[in-house]
């Protein structure tokens, strides 16, 4: 089951200060390892996967149903900021928010092209 546009805008907003702030408040700690650091750039991309949800709603919101977001301004936006979150826990964290971006971008796309609307196909056939 789906929610409104409006409301999944908000829930991404929302995702994106929480996982900000998460960023920000546990930099110290992110920063300490290398296992830490990578775990910081894995959390950055899940920042740009909300990132780029929030602007593509409001942008839906904006310009009606049925716009979707370009690799140069919305994409490339939501993967600067990102990054740049990213870069202020540790060098490295870029580096994996980067990759892991591009990968979660990749079958974001790939859902989106299949045409999946989100609901079960039922595998059983009735019988007449």
């Amino acid at each position: 089951m789906g929610v409104t546009t409006t409301t999944s805008f908000g829930l991404a907003t929302l995702c994106c200060v929480l996982v900000f702030s998460a960023l920000q408040l546990y930099k110290n700690q992110l920063s300490s390892t290398r296992l830490m650091t990578l775990i910081a750039g894995y959390v950055a991309s899940w920042l740009f996967i909300f990132m780029l949800t929030a602007l593509n709603n409001l942008e839906n919101i904006m310009f009606g149903k049925g716009f979707q977001a370009h690799i140069l301004p919305e994409v490339a936006i939501c993967l600067i900021l990102a990054c740049c979150a990213a870069g202020m826990v540790h060098r490295v964290s870029v580096t994996v928010c980067l990759l892991c971006s591009i990968l979660g971008l990749y079958y974001i796309n790939k859902m989106a092209s299949s045409g999946s609307s989100g609901q079960a196909v039922s595998g059983s056939k009735k019988r007449k």
